[in-house]
Order: C-alpha cells, then structure tokens, then sequence
C-alpha cells in the first residue's frame, strides 16, 4: 500500500475508459489528484478521488477515501504486465459477471473494504478502530506498507538494544521471537531412498509458518494482539479443508482463494520439516534460488531432472518441478499463484473424483483416463504420494455410505496431516466421542478446533463434559470457540468450578465479535451466543444490526426469525424474511426459511411457492428439494412429490432422507416396485437396520 503519487501509481490515468456492465468508468488527473468516474453506491456515475495504490505486480488497484474512514477498494485494477503479455490496461476483477450497485461485490459494499478485508496484511501495526454507534472507522497504522514489525511484532525493545554500546549488545536483542528453527540445521540424502532428511526433527510450534500464516492464510481475525511465533490460532480462525473452497483432495479450487497455509500444512515438505524461508527470502520476497535450483537445495538434480523421473525429454525446456508438484491457479484475473501442497500428480483421482490435475494443466487436449495411464506407465500402481484422504472427504461431500465411517479413519490416522485431521473431525455429522476426546487433547491447537466443531449440535449433556476442558486452553481460538458451544448449557447445569473459566472465555468470544462489528457474520454470531444464553433482548438487538449492515444478510434474517418463531411471533418473523428476499431474491436459504415460515402460518400456497425456489435455487441443497417434496405430498400433489424427489437423488444418490421419503410416498401411491427399490438403495447405506430388512421382505411377498 501506498500514498497515490506519481511516483507509485502505475495505471493509466491519462483520460482512459473502460466499459463494464453498462457503466464507462474514467481515470484522469486534475492537479495531483488522480480521479476515476464511475458508479457510486447509488448507482450513479460520480467522481472520486484514487487516494492510495494497491499492489505493484501483475496488477494493481486503487483504493477510495469515503468521510466516515471508510476505504473501498476498486473493482476496476490496472494490468501491470508488459503490454506483450496481454498488460498495460484497465480491466474489471470480475470479467464474467455484472457486478452493479445491488451486488454484495460492488466496489463501494462490504466485501470491498480495506479497513476488514484488506489492512492488516498490507500495513503495519493496523487497528482498525469501528465505531458501531456511529458505523464509521477511524483505522490507523504505524506504517501504511509491510514494515519490519510487521512481521517481527513491536521493535522498541530492539532498537534500544541497538543504540546501545557495543559491548553491551551481545545476549537478549530485544526481539519477540527468534526465526531460529533453520539455525544449524542441515539436509543430507537418505541413503536408501536419496531423499532428503532434516538433520534434527522439526519442532512442534512452527513459529515461521504461524508468523506467514497470519497473511497467507484464509482466516478471520479475533483480536489485534498478535505476537510473532505464536500459534496463528491465538489471534485468528484459520478456515478447514470444506467443499466450497478446496477440492477432495486439498487442492485450492479456482474461484476460492484460501492462500498458502492450508496447502503447505498438508505437503509432505511441511512434515518433514521444511519451511518458508528454506525457498523464500523473506525480505526481497524472492525465491532462494532461482527455478529449480531452489529445490536442488536439497533434492539430488541428478536424480529428479533425469529422463527416467521427467520422462518429458523431447520437451525443451523440460517442465519445472513447480510444474508438476505446484501447478498454478490464476486468481484476481491475472495473478498465478502455485498451489503449496507439493503433491504428486494424480490424474487418476481426476477420474475417480473430479479433481484437477498438473498433467491435464498443460494437455488440456487428453482425457483424465489417459494421463493416468501414461503416469501408471511410468510409475507403476502404487504412487499415492503423501496425501490420501481425497476418497473419504468425497464420500462424506457426496454422501456416501461409508462416507463417514471414512473420515472417521482420516481423523483417527497418526499419518494425516493436522490440518486434514482437524477438518476430518469438523465434518463428522455425528460425534464419535472417542475421537474427539483424542482430538481435543491433541498439541495442535487446530485439531482441538476441529474437534469442538465436531460437537456442533450434540445434545447439551454431552457437550460440558467434553468442551468444558478447553475453556482453559492456552490458545485464545480454542478457549472462544469452547465458549461458543458451551453458551447453550443453562448456567444451574455449569460446574461452579468451572464457573468463572466460562465467564473468561464468553468474555473473550463477545470481544472477539466485538472487533469485527462492521460485518453482519459477526454480528449475528454474537446474535446466536445470547440466543444460546437465553438472552433474547440482546440477541435481537444483534441480528438487527447485522440486517442494518447488510439487509441481504441471510444468516441474520434465518436466526432472528427463528428467534421471533420461538417467542411466538410468526408474523415479525415472516416480515423479516421477506425484507431479507426483496434485498437478495437469489439466496435460496431466505426462500426456504420464507416457506416454512409460511407453513407455520398454515399458508400452504403460498409457503409451496417459497419452498420451491429453494429447490430450484440451489439443487445441490438435497433438504431444500425433501422439504418442499414433503410439502407437496401434504397438499395431496404425490405425483409431483415424487418427481422432485426422482430429480433431487439424481445429485445426491446417497440421502437418506430422500430415499426414506420416496419409500413412504410409493407405498401410499401403491407402488411397491418403486418403494422396493428406494429400500434397496437405503438398506445398502444401513445395511444393519433390522426394521429395514423387515420392510424389503414385505414389499418382496
């Protein structure tokens, strides 16, 4: 980041245009000021002033001042790659959308401001400074770039130490932490297998990734008291492996950028020992070595740019080893980032299971099928690599029948990375409590975090015994997310010695909501902590704070209906949902909340219309299309009940819902062939349920 000068803006502001979605924006230059013409928050061209830049390379953006300290970042970047590498132009960050005033990604709403989304990595010693009663930020920074503390924490104590004699400076230098995990530490070939080992292990706390982490990962901040070397989990909620941001098997997905902390936690290079600045300097920013000799470090040249391991020998030059183990995303348009996994290319899961693969990045013009041909070829069978959890995060996202008994084995291995284990034990659907008792006295901070989300939604009885441990957790994440579960026991069911633990880490967790009160998500999380708490005054105050934030904000609107449901006050909560619907017609949860909301009412019509717009909206929501199927039946449609459940179970083959309706409903039609087979399918996902087996030997006679 940077003050916008001559010096550092690098856009073309010499009365250029550009043409998006039916608006011309123009940049041009009245005395020192460089200004842009473009829609504003109302829709209307306006003129505002590019106060600062925003990145140097391969593109950068402009960022606007508004009154109440609030700074956007706009949509619209300047290309700043060479003008023969398709450079030097103004293009829009979102080329195949229509991105206007009442989109969430508009230039001027809330996923485009600086002072949450963009500040704290770009700047130095960032406090963001919301005021909620007034909705406006007074954010400041001691640096407006990357800065030495940056990443080193507070340097007071370090300069002090400089200025003093030199005699006197040998010891304590005044630093925070010591990046010391490289100091004498060697890598030599195994003797066996030529592969590089670590001359002592690698220690438990990777102070250098946790410090990177902080920038390189996709997380939310819980608080501005971030040390250097501490885990990243003490200041912030690092996201898990999921099906909206990675593929099966680790790999970033291409419209969800998640950064490099995730990947790199799940390579083999990370288990090993490997880290950041072994490749990279953390000062230029530049790699250690250029190309492959950055890998040559420790990997043996003669053995891995051999034909026998390229086998690309009539290629000149020969692929990279970035190529094959780190293939590139593109992102922001014309950002190419490497994936961080270090895996080995694995085409044949690109058939199993869809995912991508390096070999398929450059021969776009061959099958999946045939890749892994030519690597079995090559390779042989058993080339797994060291990630191998792809098959069971597929059956759980594709519910399959052992899909959790998968994932289970995945968070139950010593081999899986943490960070896969964690997310293993976050997806459970129900909480095997061995598992998670191992999970939540596991060292890694972010496997006990997966752990207490695997008890999201265990009955209250069971949740203090198992989560009430962590209240006192040395890492501030663990003890927030532990109090947020924990806010649902009645405090006559709280230990008393427990008590004042609960009463430390609630404080924490409503602190940490607190920082984040610009976003709606914040808000309507501390909305649900004192509907948990039976506090419906204050949860209410919450939710309508997010709405205010964010009228469109789904999870706001869902909740504080459902408050209003619970204290009898349908039709507040009806008028919520639909204020919710005008600002956001396409989100499939506000119509499917609208609908049963109406069923409620007994407005039957009406709640079927909702209902199915949700079906339709998002198919791949399988409780959208069984709820409005049931709805249907109950309006006496079981012609069309059936139909939209047949349509539904061509995405989800597997649900157990679904088939368990499309029995009930054939056999009140009178079709036992139909009701036969739908048990067919459901016995083979629970193949020991005994009233199950019953019901197929009476279809059968």
């Amino acid at each position: 980041m940077d003050h916008a000068t001559a010096q550092t803006v690098r856009g073309d502001f010499n009365d250029a245009t550009i043409d998006y979605a039916g608006t011309r924006s123009r940049f041009f230059r009245k005395d020192d000021k460089f200004l842009v013409e473009t829609d504003g928050a109302d829709g209307k061209l306006a003129v505002f002033e590019a106060k600062y830049t925003f990145g140097v390379d391969p593109l950068q953006q402009y960022l606007i001042e508004f009154p109440d300290g609030r700074i956007q970042a706009l949509s619209i970047a300047w290309d700043t790659r060479p003008k023969e590498q398709g450079g030097q132009r103004w293009f829009h960050l979102y080329p195949d959308g229509a991105v206007t005033r009442a989109d969430p990604l508009h230039w001027t709403k809330l996923n485009q401001n600086w002072n949450f989304m963009c500040a704290e990595c770009h700047s130095t010693d960032v406090h963001k400074n919301y005021d909620p009663d007034k909705n406006s930020f007074a954010t400041t920074f001691s640096e407006i770039r990357v800065g030495c503390e940056a990443c080193h924490g507070a340097g007071s104590r370090h300069v002090a130490w400089a200025h003093r004699k030199s005699a006197a400076r040998e010891g304590d230098n005044g630093l925070l932490v010591r990046f010391d995990e490289r100091t004498g530490i060697t890598w030599s070939a195994d003797t066996g297998t030529s592969s590089p080992v670590r001359s002592v292990p690698a220690p438990a706390l990777r102070k250098e990734v946790e410090t990177c982490g902080r920038c390189h990962a996709r997380r939310g901040q819980l608080s501005e008291g971030w040390t250097p070397g501490r885990p990243l989990s003490e200041t912030h909620r690092v996201s898990l492996l999921d099906r909206q941001r990675f593929h099966a098997d680790g790999q970033m997905r291409d419209d969800e950028e998640t950064y490099n902390y995730a990947p790199f936690k799940q390579s083999k290079m990370f288990a090993k020992g490997v880290t950041c600045s072994d490749c990279h300097d953390p000062h230029s920013a530049s790699l250690k070595a250029p190309g492959d000799v950055v890998c040559a470090q420790c990997h043996a040249p003669a053995r891995y740019e051999s034909p026998t391991h390229r086998h690309h020998a009539d290629v000149s030059p020969p692929p990279s080893c970035a190529a094959c183990h780190m293939p590139e995303r593109r992102y922001m348009v014309v950002d190419r980032r490497h994936d961080h996994g270090f895996r080995i290319p694995r085409p044949d899961l690109s058939v199993q299971l869809g995912t991508p693969n390096a070999c398929n990045d450059c021969h776009r013009d061959r099958s999946s099928a045939w890749a892994a041909q030519q690597v079995e070829t090559w390779f042989g069978p058993q080339r797994q690599g060291y990630q191998t959890y792809a098959p069971a995060f597929h059956a759980a996202w594709s519910e399959a029948a052992d899909g959790q008994a998968l994932l289970a084995a995945i968070a139950r291995s010593g081999d899986a990375p943490g960070f896969v284990r964690a997310s293993a034990l976050a997806e459970l659907q129900a909480p095997d409590l061995d598992l998670i008792r191992r999970g939540l006295s596991d060292p890694d901070p972010v496997v006990r975090l997966g752990a207490l989300d695997g008890l999201e939604g265990a009955a209250i009885d069971q949740l203090w015994p198992l989560a009430s441990s962590q209240l006192g957790d040395p890492v501030r994440g663990v003890r927030i997310r532990a109090a947020e579960l924990l806010a649902a026991v009645p405090p006559a069911r709280q230990p008393a010695a427990d008590r004042d633990k609960f009463a430390r880490a609630a404080a924490e967790f409503v602190a940490a909501q607190r920082l984040n009160a610009d976003r709606p998500d914040a808000r309507t999380a501390l909305g649900s902590f004192f509907a948990r708490q039976a506090n419906v005054g204050q949860a209410e105050i919450e939710f309508r704070a997010a709405l205010r934030l964010d009228p469109s904000f789904a999870g706001a609107a869902i909740n504080l209906s459902d408050l209003y449901r619970e204290l009898g006050r349908d039709n507040d909560g009806e008028q919520v949902l639909r204020g919710a619907v005008v600002a956001s017609a396409q989100d499939a949860a506000l119509h499917h909340a609208l609908g049963l909301a109406l069923v409620r009412q007994k407005r039957n019509e009406a709640a079927l219309d909702e209902l199915r717009q949700a079906a339709v909206l998002d198919p791949q929501q399988a409780r959208y299309a069984y709820v409005y199927a049931v709805g249907l039946h109950s309006a006496g449609r079981r012609d069309d009940a059936l139909a939209v459940l047949k349509e539904s179970l061509r995405t989800h083959p597997n649900n157990l819902d679904l088939l368990s309706a499309g029995i009930s409903f054939s056999r009140e039609k009178g079709d036992k062939a139909a009701a036969l087979q739908y048990a067919e399918r459901l016995a083979q996902l629970v193949p020991n349920d005994a009233r199950l087996a019953a019901l197929i030997g009476e279809l059968k006679r």
